[in-house]
């Protein structure tokens, strides 16, 4: 009879005690598991509706409030997305929704003005490069600061040259001078060339001598100065025909020079060209005369230009059109081969326009949730236009009136594409992707779980949520 008291005493103790150690390893487990994880609030455990910032007792039962944390609501959302009441939908609460961030917006149809940004190019106006070259053979006696790149002025001297042909042209030129009368002032000066009242012959010949020195070169300060000193120059001098800037310059001291040889090109920079490519649907909107703004970004100025004209001819590499564009240039603060922002001014029809935010694109398809009540979230598919800023058109899909998730849109369409795989109708198609199902799961909680974290973090302990 003793012995059989004690082995009933014996297996007692050995439950006890296994029991025990069974308990203190699930504590063990349950400390581990909470521990470095912050809770987001603590609940009772009687009344789950009744929610508190900070630890404590249940006022009404008196039992330590149970923490809530970022996993479990990632799982609950989880769990309330598959209930949705139609296929392509979700169904989230109204705390669910603040919790994760969700906000919506009513869509309007709206004018809004767009600017297209592209990069342009400076470069000279064609009609304002000027080419000097000469008319006649000869060399080159000497250069003055005419390199590549230098800004000269009207009438400065780049070169002096000389020729046989400069001679005997310049020779009949003081000639002819000579012989007209009135070619002096009444007080006994040299004036003009041309003079009081010449006869018709007069006239004739020392035009003619007059228009065979510039098309040799020599400028029109050179044949003044000769015909009031009455001397033959003992050079030609080679001047800037315009303010500007140095483009070109293939001469040098001691150069021999045959006839029509190019000496210098010189580009007036008063007013430019900016030469930017855009693509054929932007060039239908554009028309000339229409003011755009001009950026030089590293030194913080701005400018105006005018659009002059598309040129019809494609680039076979970009499939872009170019545009041209005019701006006044008076501080030269724009130079050839300068890189520019350009914002210019586009007329768009009105339409719906939402933020780039609220639409999910895969790739192949772009879609946006829109608010049905009672917390329901439909997928909607779009077609989208034209993007500006933080804006995108919708061509297709949306109505005006419609309410639209604006933030929050991609938690959506990650539950909404788990439902899409849970409601496959091929078992054997179910299993084999049931693994990538739990992944994408495991994957849309642990992001959900981070996001509430970074929300408590930010928000700082104390705050309800």
């Amino acid at each position: 009879m003793m012995k059989k008291v004690l082995s009933v005493v014996a297996i007692a103790l050995l439950m006890g005690l296994s029991y025990l150690v069974g308990w203190r390893h699930s504590a063990n487990n349950a400390t581990t598991k909470t521990a470095g994880r912050r809770p987001v609030y603590w609940v009772d455990p009687m009344h789950p509706d009744f929610k508190s910032d900070h630890p404590g007792v249940a006022p009404d039962c008196g039992m330590e409030l149970q923490p809530v944390y970022a996993e479990d609501i990632a799982g609950q959302f989880s769990s309330a997305a598959v209930t949705a009441a139609a296929r392509g939908a979700v169904a989230v609460g109204p705390e669910m929704q603040q919790l994760v961030g969700i906000q919506t917006v009513v869509l309007e149809k709206s004018r809004a003005p767009r600017e297209i940004r592209v990069l342009g190019r400076v470069v000279p106006e064609d009609t304002r490069v000027y080419r000097i070259d000469s008319g006649t053979d000869g060399y080159i006696r000497g250069t003055y600061d005419d390199s590549v790149g230098t800004l000269v002025k009207k009438d400065q001297k780049l070169a002096t040259c000389f020729g046989p042909e400069y001679l005997s042209v310049a020779s009949g030129f003081l000639a002819a001078t000579a012989g007209v009368p009135g070619a002096v002032g009444k007080d006994g000066s040299r004036t003009m060339p041309f003079p009081g009242a010449l006869s018709k012959q007069g006239v004739s010949s020392l035009q003619g001598y007059s228009d065979r020195l510039r098309n040799l070169g020599m400028s029109e300060v050179q044949i003044r100065q000769m015909a009031e000193s009455r001397q033959l120059p003992e050079a030609i001098d080679i001047v800037s025909p315009t303010d500007g800037l140095v483009l070109s310059r293939t001469i040098t001291p001691g150069q021999h020079f045959d006839r029509s040889t190019e000496f210098y090109r010189i580009a007036d920079l008063s007013r430019v060209w900016i030469v930017a490519e855009i693509f054929g649907s932007d060039a239908q909107r554009l028309h000339p005369g229409a003011i755009a703004g001009v950026t030089l970004a590293d030194q913080k100025k701005t400018f105006t230009a005018r659009v002059t004209s598309v040129l019809p001819e494609v680039d076979p590499a970009t499939r872009t059109l170019q545009l041209r564009l005019e701006a006044d240039n008076p501080s030269l603060a724009l130079r050839p081969d300068m890189f520019v922002d350009v914002d210019l001014p586009v007329s768009m029809p009105a339409g719906l326009t939402i933020p780039i935010d609220a639409v999910v694109d895969s790739g192949s398809e772009q879609r946006v949730f829109v608010e049905r009540g009672d917390g329901r979230f439909e997928a909607r598919q779009v077609q989208t236009g034209w993007r500006n800023g933080g804006r995108v058109e919708i061509v297709h899909g949306l109505l005006a009136g419609e309410r639209i998730v604006t933030q929050g849109a991609f938690l959506l369409d990650s539950e909404t594409r788990l439902q899409s795989i849970a409601e496959s109708g091929e078992q054997a198609r179910a299993r084999a992707s049931q693994g990538n199902v739990s992944h994408a799961a495991q994957q849309s909680k642990r992001k959900l779980s981070a996001q509430l974290e970074n929300r408590l973090t930010l928000g700082g302990s104390g705050q309800r949520p």
